[in-house]
């Protein structure tokens, strides 16, 4: 039996791979207090951490499921971190709302599935397909949220896109080798 001590590791990597740099990104361009952005950062990382004990291991020992599971959850983080750190999802925009919208489709999607793979699946592609919806929303009710052009408003979002899509695809996976 591992040790919490053993299990912990990874996440300490992450934490100082992934939150130095985010540190001081944020704390250079989004004028974020250092106090506000620790708590987001311990926030953000143990609720992915408690979701992924609580859902993922205790219920699959599938090693695609867990990473499909991973790869949603840090998906969802990223989305509302950057969406918080330039007032997106409660922000000034209404138009912002939409990506609540895509977060509600993910969620309702997955709560349908009751977490099974097929059906995480079926969610993961509807949340993609949520999210490249947004920009193009957008743009045709004409809001004024694409100050950095276009196609990097677009591109952006099909990355998100290509995240959930890619844990779709996990997802798939983990059904089919169950099955096998």
């Amino acid at each position: 039996m591992q040790t919490i001590n053993t299990r912990l590791s990874p996440w300490h990597i992450v934490a100082v791979v992934v939150l130095v740099p985010l540190l001081l990104t944020a704390l250079a361009l989004w004028h974020w207090k250092p106090g506000v952005f620790v708590l987001a950062s311990v926030l953000a990382l143990g609720g992915a951490r408690v979701a992924y004990e609580l859902f993922v291991m205790k219920k699959m020992g599938n090693r695609a499921y867990q990473l499909a599971f991973g790869l949603a959850i840090g998906a969802v983080l990223l989305l509302v971190w950057m969406n918080a750190a330039v007032g997106g999802i409660l922000g000034d925009n209404p138009a912002n709302m939409m990506y609540l919208g895509v977060l509600i489709v993910g969620l309702a999607g997955a709560i349908i599935a009751r977490l099974e793979a097929k059906g995480m699946s079926y969610a993961l592609f509807a949340t993609a397909f949520a999210m490249l919806l947004v920009p193009l929303v957008a743009w045709m009710i004409g809001t004024p949220a694409f100050a950095n052009g276009l196609a990097a408003v677009f591109a952006l979002h099909a990355c998100f896109a290509w995240l959930f899509a890619g844990s779709a695809l996990l997802f798939r996976r983990a059904a089919q080798s169950r099955h096998e």
